[in-house]
């Protein structure tokens, strides 16, 4: 795919208004909610991306009054997920929980995507944005990022990566590292952050990047080391990991973040009902430190300006997927 048909989809993106993705009128029937809310998840539980997803739904439903419940449908990071909201009837109670691969997939599928990224949502609040952590299984003879290069150099080809889906923020994260070490590692995708996380504390797979949510539990327990994060600065969390950047490769920088969309045509009511309960449960003391443990920033953004992050993140990789040469098969 070419760099003008990836720029499709961020000239759409510059061109809709905020409020081309909500239906105008005030709701007419109950009160929202009615029932209780799903939260589509696109990855399998226990990874980065359902971690936080449980602890705000958690919160969240003492803000709506109704259960908001957790489903996860794994697949094609994330697409398949989204498709399912997309699809919805746009009331507000079945939404999108989704990551930075939603931006990366509008880039990378652009041409067969089941939905459209801009049309057919409406994004209602950036949840929560932090880095991810670059692991290795414990029994691999490496303490650092530079014995792990030297190690990979060595052996190339031979090496593994594991990512939650190819085309996202793990997978993008890799081929990144890949290029600017110059090192040989291959890419195996998986459905999901768990089942990806788990081959790798197995030794079955030597090396992940991997959202802090994930990894946090298994680096204090000893199970993973952590070689660096791939975010400009270092994590709160992890104050003594050095960045991919500060180790001899500036420039290096991947965040991942968590959000919120629901179908398109949601009324703006519920758009900001959803958005500024969503805020008070991120910002919500006990579940704001559960983030944060987690190595991850809450945010709560408006939908106007998760909007505006969505345009600015397609716009930021295309450019890299496309000098990268990447191609999803």
């Amino acid at each position: 795919m070419h760099l003008r048909e990836w720029t499709v989809v961020v000239a759409a993106l510059a061109c809709v208004c905020v409020g081309d993705a909500y239906a105008q009128q005030s709701a007419p029937g109950d009160k929202y909610p009615s029932r209780p809310v799903r939260f589509i998840v696109g990855f399998a539980p226990g990874g980065a991306a359902d971690v936080p997803a449980r602890l705000v739904a958690q919160k969240l439903s003492e803000s709506l009054g109704q259960s908001v419940i957790v489903e996860n449908r794994p697949g094609a990071d994330g697409i398949v997920a989204a498709d399912v909201v997309a699809k919805s009837v746009p009331d507000g109670h079945t939404v999108a929980y989704v990551t930075a691969g939603f931006a990366m997939n509008s880039i990378l599928h652009a041409k067969t995507l089941p939905y459209h990224p801009v049309r057919d949502f409406a994004p209602v609040s950036l949840v929560a944005s932090g880095p991810l952590t670059l692991v290795v299984n414990r029994a691999l003879p490496v303490k650092d990022l530079k014995e792990l290069v030297a190690l990979a150099r060595s052996r190339p080809g031979q090496m593994n990566y594991a990512s939650a889906g190819s085309g996202g923020t793990m997978h993008l994260a890799g081929e990144l590292l890949k290029q600017v070490a110059k090192i040989d590692i291959v890419h195996v995708p998986y459905k999901g952050g768990g089942p990806a996380l788990t081959d790798v504390l197995a030794g079955q797979i030597e090396l992940t990047f991997v959202g802090a949510p994930a990894s946090m539990p298994f680096i204090r327990s000893g199970r993973l080391k952590v070689l660096a994060v791939s975010t400009a600065k270092r994590s709160a969390a992890l104050p003594d990991v050095p960045t991919v950047a500060e180790l001899g490769y500036p420039g290096y920088e991947v965040a991942t973040w968590y959000g919120v969309l629901a179908p398109a045509r949601l009324q703006v009511a519920i758009a900001n009902q959803l958005s500024s309960d969503i805020a008070k449960a991120v910002s919500a003391p006990q579940t704001r430190e559960k983030l944060l443990a987690l190595g991850i920033e809450p945010v709560g953004s408006t939908p106007e300006q998760f909007t505006a992050h969505l345009k600015a993140e397609i716009a930021r990789w295309t450019p890299v997927i496309h000098r990268a040469g990447l191609k999803i098969e």
